[in-house]
């Protein structure tokens, strides 16, 4: 994709971002990439609700699974799938 179709602009290279949010009445704390925090901000507003309601969403998903995977990889897990679905 050329440069200036790509609305992401967040650093590629750089370390993890921690930000605590509540869920579900709970403060938790997450450390994503700054490119991945860009990405959930955008799919949150792609789906009209709050960043926190999404992570929350998220986040009931994931401990319903099997073998659940920690919040941070199941966010980057979520993104990439509707990265490469083509989703808003």
């Amino acid at each position: 994709m050329p440069e200036g179709d790509c609305p992401l602009r967040a650093p590629l290279m750089t370390g993890p971002v921690k930000r605590s949010m509540m869920i579900a009445g709970h403060a938790t704390s997450i450390s994503l990439e700054p490119i991945f925090w860009e990405a959930l901000r955008h799919a949150a507003e792609a789906e009209g609700v709050p960043l926190n309601a999404l992570v929350a969403r998220l986040d009931a998903e994931r401990v319903e699974a099997r073998q659940p995977a920690n919040l941070a990889s199941a966010i980057r897990v979520w993104l990439f799938e509707r990265a490469t679905l083509g989703c808003p």
